[in-house]
């Protein structure tokens, strides 16, 4: 089953649940492109191969939003618009600890290799520039709700930049997390998404609702 958030000829917005890849991965796994293609073929009685390219990605133990383009064009304006930074992601995101600060901003600079990233000096050839913005939702015990606001699109950058300061992921393992989460997944939801219509150019707002299994945090 799809959660579909939101869909017309030119877009398929998807609510993605943890553990799915978002595009094949050159592997028998599944994932939620090809489910979402099979969705379209089963609901619009398209024969044939189904256009469909996801703008954005989500780490497989990620869950939330996806929006994927149902034409070239639309493809190539929805990257326009991430890429000139009109658009805007929001997540939200449970970590270990207390967080001193209701909100900051956070910058590091990062390198990646080896499906993982890593904080670096400015200085570093390879190094890239990683900023973003949180703000805390919700303390309880020894973990905080927070949510994150990207300024930046770097690799793995929500999970590297939380553990530098500390407060790893529930579940995050790869990035020093302690505190397990749920089968595997790490507590990290694209929870509101914000980018122009691909043709009229008239702003969308997206909204996943949180998982349930955070209601059990």
């Amino acid at each position: 089953m799809l959660e579909i958030i939101f869909e017309d000829n030119h877009q398929l917005v998807v609510n993605k649940p943890t553990g799915l890849l978002t595009q094949p991965g050159g592997t028998e796994q599944d994932s939620l492109e090809e489910r979402a293609k099979q969705w379209i073929k089963v609901n619009h009685q398209k024969p044939g191969n189904v256009y469909l390219h996801a703008a954005h990605r989500l780490d497989k133990p990620v869950s939330g939003i996806v929006l994927f383009a149902r034409t070239s064009k639309a493809l190539s304006r929805l990257n326009a618009s991430m890429r000139d930074k009109r658009s805007q992601k929001q997540y939200l995101a449970m970590v270990e600890g207390n967080l001193s600060n209701d909100q900051n901003w956070l910058e590091h600079f990062l390198i990646h290799g080896d499906h993982q990233a890593h904080v670096a000096q400015a200085s570093h050839p390879n190094a890239v520039l990683a900023r973003l913005h949180y703000r805390v939702l919700k303390r309880q015990d020894n973990r905080t709700l927070l949510e994150v606001t990207l300024d930046t699109g770097r690799y793995h950058q929500i999970r590297v930049q939380l553990a530098a300061i500390g407060h790893p992921i529930l579940g995050d393992a790869r990035y020093g997390g302690r505190i397990p989460y749920h089968n595997g997944a790490i507590a990290l939801h694209h929870h509101r998404l914000q980018i122009p219509h691909p043709i009229t150019d008239e702003l969308q707002t997206f909204i996943a609702p949180t998982p349930s299994a955070w209601l059990m945090l």
